[in-house]
């Protein structure tokens, strides 16, 4: 099962995925796609990692997400991706609109072939206002347009807000 779990900053959407991918029974694997590039980032990795089983395995991938994807899945593993917006972001950082391209396309290939269970978690960016800055918009649409597609393939969708898991597609948690 390939299952998005979106929301805010801080909205409980890793601490959901985190809890799923312990009650899936299956061993898990978490795959990273920030990059501590700053300090603050740092905390915030060093925060996820604090809160993680041991007994995990962990990939840290900034880019080339989908082919991670297809090497890891197996039917007897959970595989744990937090998060596709940052993912997003390292590519947009890139300023190479073909990579950006090839990457997205794909990682939507890959979902349909993936066996075992996948929880995609990412940022929902589109609720506010239209930014300010040019490359701040395109991540926004681009996040947007993301989140669209992966919501076609997944078997199910979930909203989280404030903590609380709203599911939009699928079985209701």
């Amino acid at each position: 099962m390939i299952e998005l779990i979106l929301g805010g900053a801080r909205s409980g959407k890793s601490r959901l995925a985190e809890r799923l991918a312990v009650e899936s029974g299956l061993a898990v694997t978490y795959i990273a796609t920030s990059q501590p590039l700053d300090g603050e980032m740092s905390e915030r990795i060093g925060h996820h990692r604090a809160r993680r089983p041991a007994s995990w395995a962990l990939i840290e991938e900034p880019l080339t997400l989908a082919s991670v994807l297809r090497e890891h899945a197996r039917a007897d593993r959970c595989l744990l991706v937090d998060c596709l917006t940052l993912w997003l972001t390292n590519l947009l950082m890139l300023d190479d609109q073909v990579r950006l391209t090839e990457e997205r396309e794909a990682l939507l290939e890959c979902l349909a072939d993936l066996p075992g269970r996948v929880l995609l978690v990412s940022n929902e960016t589109g609720l506010g206002v239209v930014p300010l800055g040019e490359l701040t918009r395109r991540y926004v649409d681009e996040a947007g347009l993301l989140h669209q597609a992966l919501a076609e393939r997944c078997q199910r969708v979930v909203f989280t807000v404030a903590g609380l898991p709203m599911t939009l597609k699928g079985a209701a948690l």
